[in-house]
């Protein structure tokens, strides 16, 4: 591991843990999880990019890890737009006025919305899996069947009995999604218990629950983040330089949509990685690394 020991910064709304490596002088790169990962899924990675003289920061998500809410009546939400504008309240709170952004799954949402709202803020973007934004009002359309059928755990924390199972059995709820979203992956298993304590966050489960519930339109969001939502309701594009990765063994969902090329409207390139799943920095470091770094000789 090359991270330091957990550090934390406080924001509006969380007091946000997160681990850094590499020059404090460097061009930063924050470096964002997925659910149900943690930074651990990024130690190759922050390891090739303080090589390099980068400033890495992995901070653990809301409801990750040790992260908190500063407030006990604060919703627990987990809607895309409170973890676009947690990243944004992070880089100010570390003073960073400008930084490139690199994620997967809600960490790579995080990203991407970042990019799109605040590109002054973005030295550069890399993105697993596209244009990884929501489109709320179009998430009841159904999607093809092979794809659905992967999309089970979301229906699942749409119910009352998913909400218990992920509260009883998380981690082997989460392990197994591991070993599914990665099946390629032959170190999924050993990985896991690394980052299985994150996943014990007493917000955790509120959080997960929330956000799928959220970008199906079964619940309302954080009143604080409707202006933010109602601004990715338009699908902005991304102007910012673009690496997508775009993962040939994911387990959950098919390969991103060729229309999605269209939401990048700055220097982009598309790197195909055959056989890697879903959790991309940690099954392929080498490459998230490098594509971090190309952003860097932008």
């Amino acid at each position: 591991m090359t991270f330091s020991s957990v550090l934390r910064v406080s924001t509006p709304v969380l007091e946000v843990a997160y681990q850094e490596a590499g020059d404090r002088g460097g061009l930063p790169v924050f470096l964002l999880h997925g659910f149900p990962y943690d930074v651990r899924a990024y130690d190759e990675v922050a390891g090739l990019l303080a090589d390099a003289g980068l400033r890495v920061i992995a901070p653990y998500l809301r409801g990750f890890g040790e992260t908190r809410f500063r407030d006990p009546g604060t919703p627990r939400s987990g809607q895309q737009a409170a973890l676009a504008q947690d990243l944004l309240e992070l880089m100010d709170a570390l003073e960073v006025e400008r930084a490139i952004v690199a994620g997967y799954d809600w960490g790579g949402r995080a990203a991407c919305i970042a990019a799109a709202l605040w590109p002054e803020r973005v030295h550069g973007l890399v993105s697993a899996a596209g244009y990884n934004v929501q489109d709320i009002a179009n998430a009841v359309e159904p999607a093809k069947p092979e794809w659905e059928v992967t999309y089970w755990y979301q229906y699942y924390f749409g119910t009352e009995r998913g909400r218990r199972g992920l509260e009883r059995n998380r981690d082997e709820l989460c392990e197994l999604l591991w070993g599914m979203w990665s099946p390629t992956w032959a170190g999924a298993a050993a990985a896991f218990p690394a980052s299985a304590p994150s996943l014990h966050n007493p917000d955790f489960v509120e959080v997960v629950i929330h956000s799928y519930r959220h970008r199906y339109g079964l619940v309302a969001g954080d009143p604080q983040y409707d202006g933010l939502e109602a601004e990715i309701a338009k699908q902005p594009v991304i102007t910012v330089p673009t690496v997508v990765l775009e993962s040939g063994a994911d387990g959950v969902g098919g390969p991103s949509d060729p229309k999605e090329r269209a939401k990048f409207t700055g220097p982009y390139q598309q790197r195909m990685l055959a056989d890697i799943g879903h959790n991309v920095p940690q099954e392929a470091p080498a490459e998230f690394a490098r594509a971090v770094l190309d952003l860097v000789r932008r």
